[in-house]
């Protein structure tokens, strides 16, 4: 599953340990395996074999240009939401050919970049965005391959937080309405129809909402292809969960994904596009912070850490639950206590866990946040002017700063004064 264990009592990365990372660039800090995020892609491509594939990894779920070219390297794509993804995925050496353009609220500014850098795909997500692009790309003198997004109207059985295919979400065009939009795209200047799209949810840890949906797809495919319209990509997008709690919450694996997908839209004759990104980056990466102190409440313990709801924000938004190991591992003998582990953060949501039964720790002890490695780092923000955490890959006995922890001096240069404050 992942590349974290211990060794003589210490917490590793691969075959660096952890204490010897946070002595060098302090706490907290995040950590990736290349290891880890290599497996997980290769399980993932592998269970894909012998079909008519485009992986396209999900930047927005980890955009660090090491991650992104430890991917690319491995011949993945990109599935792409901004012309910043864009540009880290170009900087990161994904071919243009292999980029997938998503999300609901693409400017001309960003299509015309992208038409100009070439990329595979649009996926069009609404009528507006579909004449703008015909607009942009017309001017240009180019033709824009698209799929539109369909919202196939089904519950993904996830946080509400994260579905993105039910009626009510913002994601998409409504399956009932595609056909009419599909005969508007075939007439409109610098628009190639070449497949569909569909994205139902993130963290899906049950192949039945995602039969539910790919079965509509297919339903569809053959309706277009009755009006006239060549349909020749299929994007399943991602959603695959990954287990976050040990062995408590195990997704279905990838070749069970593979054999459904095979079943509700193998005979179609498409090529098949997939947008995995936390099924590759979460258990590939975990945060690191150091305890501050212990507090002894009325009626509960907390860890005051040195790590923040800036600094990983799914516990406080998405009620998100994160396996927490201690860095040294206890003796088997030590009692343990419930703790609420939290940061300095003046928010009562800034925590990272609760009623967690650890070893007493004492300050200076490290803790590690398992599963951190996607929707981790790319949420971060500087609340209360807390330096972004840096980020750090490691790979056999080597580690390496892929992102360093700005000074204070670097944050406060960002402010301007304007001129009638600057005397």
């Amino acid at each position: 599953m992942h590349h974290f264990h211990y060794r003589d009592g210490t917490l590793h990365a691969e075959d660096v340990s952890l204490a010897d990372i946070a002595a060098e660039v302090g706490t907290p800090f995040y950590c990736y395996s290349r290891a880890t995020l290599e497996r997980h892609y290769t399980v993932f491509a592998d269970a894909f074999k012998g079909t008519d594939t485009l992986i396209c990894y999900s930047v927005k779920a980890n955009s660090n240009i090491a991650v992104i070219k430890t991917l690319a390297d491995l011949g993945s794509g990109a599935d792409i939401v901004s012309e910043g993804e864009l540009r880290r995925a170009i900087k990161a050496g994904v071919p243009a050919n292999k980029i997938v353009f998503s999300g609901v609220g693409k400017q001309a500014r960003e299509l015309k970049l992208a038409l100009e850098t070439g990329i595979y795909q649009f996926n069009v997500e609404s009528e507006p965005e579909l004449e703008l692009l015909s607009q942009v790309a017309t001017s240009l003198n180019k033709e824009a391959a698209i799929a539109l997004r369909v919202n196939p109207d089904v519950d993904a059985r996830t946080h509400e937080k994260i579905t993105t295919g039910k009626a009510e979400n913002k994601f998409g065009i409504s399956w009932k309405q595609a056909p009419r939009v599909y005969a508007r795209a075939a007439q409109l200047p610098g628009i190639k129809i070449a497949g569909i799209d569909v994205h139902i949810g993130s963290q899906l840890t049950d192949l039945a909402p995602f039969e539910a949906a790919f079965t509509r797809v297919a339903g569809m495919v053959a309706e277009l292809r009755q009006a006239g319209h060549e349909i020749t990509r299929l994007d399943l997008g991602g959603g695959l969960g990954i287990p976050y709690r040990g062995t408590n919450d195990v997704p279905p694996p990838p070749t069970d994904y593979a054999a459904m997908v095979k079943k509700t839209v193998g005979h179609l004759g498409c090529q098949l596009m997939f947008e995995p990104g936390r099924m590759i980056a979460g258990n590939a990466g975990i945060l690191v912070v150091g305890v501050v102190y212990e507090k002894q409440g009325d009626d509960r313990s907390f860890l005051i850490v040195d790590g923040a709801m800036n600094d990983l924000i799914r516990p406080t938004l998405y009620d998100a639950y994160h396996e927490v190991l201690p860095v040294h591992e206890a003796a088997i003998e030590a009692p343990c206590r419930n703790y609420d582990i939290v940061g300095p953060i003046c928010e009562t949501g800034d925590y990272f866990a609760k009623a967690r039964n650890l070893a007493p720790q004492q300050p200076g002890d490290l803790l590690a946040l398992m599963s951190a490695g996607a929707y981790g780092a790319v949420q971060a923000s500087t609340y209360n002017t807390r330096p972004l955490v840096p980020e750090i890959m490691v790979d056999g006995t080597q580690f390496a700063v892929i992102r360093p922890r700005p000074t204070y001096d670097e944050m406060l240069d960002q402010d301007r004064l304007p001129d009638w404050l600057a005397s």
